[in-house]
């Protein structure tokens, strides 16, 4: 692996002891997939960030560092929103841990925005590369945006957070973004919410295992295909995607189909997964909401009264500039938290089932949360939680 002169010199440990151990991370991980060279990143998003996730020997890690991000750099979600914890319910003892986590990342340079979707903060554009962690944000931006990112361990990233770089292999690299197999979508139902398209992906993303699909048969918008590609990534390891004449590659790759296995699925497939089960809380915003979802979710909510949890998950950034909707869905008895979401917060470990609009949230609230999970549509979400305001 080829290393610049000030590489070597991080290397050698001339500009620290934290840099020297970063870039061992980096370039260990360089020589394990055959990079030939480094390359520097535009951003990077940092995994790891929940204590729930962590524990105490991942916080004594952070606290023995001692450097700075180079690169603009963001927190992925914690276990808690920071602010309004204790109405959460969590525990103080945790807290307590989960500030610690927190004040550690600060230290670093991290900026302490804790979200899945740093898409919706920084300007990301296609073909930048990247360091980012969270599964669904490494597919929203290889997919939707064009952008380059292979998905990072939470140490990684943060190393290529410090030293401003990431080994160039994997995604980074055009010939290893081409298709491998062919998903053909047959009967996508008119006006497909983000839900469906979460439960496409939940279905493909066991079909794909870690292969770039290529869809055809469907129209998805930006929501659809950030739901689409979390789920793909928490069923299958898919961290990238392309979807005929919708997502950027189009102007690359031609989507020849030819030599690819052709595996079609049914909308009856889809649907089958929208069980109608009760549950005793609904949960939304996994990956985080945007704007558009909110202003969704603020219209549903008119009139009405929630008779159950209701917890909507956003970043704090998309909050603050929402904050007209977010009065009106909490006017409802819903609330709306940042930092943090259903998966990696131990606050949902209390109900036994949780309905959810997301596959990937339906792929991994049983196993981080104890819950039984059963997914409909935002609006089903809502009419099952609610009732009209006397």
């Amino acid at each position: 692996m080829h290393l610049t002169t000030e590489e070597e010199s991080i290397l050698n440990g001339e500009q620290g002891e934290t840099k020297q151990q970063l870039m061992e991370i980096l370039t260990g991980i360089g020589k394990v997939f055959g990079a030939e060279e480094m390359v520097p990143v535009r951003s990077a998003q940092v995994s790891g960030a929940s204590y729930k996730t962590i524990g105490e020997w991942g916080l004594k890690w952070l606290a023995s560092l001692d450097a700075h991000a180079t690169v603009p750099a963001v927190l992925n979600p914690v276990g808690m929103d920071r602010i309004r914890w204790e109405e959460m319910g969590i525990d103080p003892a945790f807290a307590k841990k989960q500030l610690e986590v927190i004040s550690a990342y600060d230290r670093l340079g991290i900026r302490l925005e804790c979200t899945c979707t740093p898409y919706y903060l920084n300007i990301t554009e296609y073909g930048d590369h990247l360091a980012w962690s969270e599964s669904s944000a490494v597919s929203y931006a290889n997919s939707v945006i064009g952008a380059r990112t292979n998905r990072e361990g939470g140490p990684s990233a943060l190393a290529a957070a410090i030293i401003g770089k990431t080994p160039k292999y994997g995604l980074h690299l055009v010939e290893n973004r081409k298709p491998g197999v062919h998903i053909r979508v047959e009967g996508e139902p008119k006006g497909a919410d983000a839900a469906w398209y979460g439960a496409l992906g939940y279905l493909a993303g066991k079909i794909s295992g870690n292969r770039i699909p290529v869809f055809s048969g469907i129209r998805p918008g930006r929501d659809q295909l950030k739901n689409l590609g979390a789920a793909m990534a928490a069923t299958g390891a898919v961290a990238l995607y392309h979807v005929k004449e919708i997502t950027p590659e189009a102007r690359i790759f031609s989507y020849s189909t030819e030599g690819l296995e052709d595996v079609t699925i049914y909308a009856d497939e889809v649907a089958s997964l929208f069980t109608g089960e009760q549950a005793d809380a609904v949960a939304i915003g996994c990956p985080h909401c945007s704007p558009d979802e909110l202003m969704a979710i603020s219209d549903l909510l008119e009139g009405c009264r929630v008779t159950m949890p209701v917890y909507i998950f956003a970043s704090r950034d998309v909050i603050d500039r929402e904050a007209g909707y977010v009065r009106k869905i909490e006017s409802s008895g819903a609330r709306v938290y940042a930092d943090t979401c259903m998966v990696v917060s131990p606050a949902l470990e209390r109900y036994d089932r949780i309905m959810v609009n997301s596959g990937k949230a339906l792929a991994y609230v049983p196993t981080m949360c104890g819950a039984g999970a059963v997914i409909g549509s935002t609006k089903e979400c809502i009419k099952m939680a609610t009732a009209p305001r006397p």
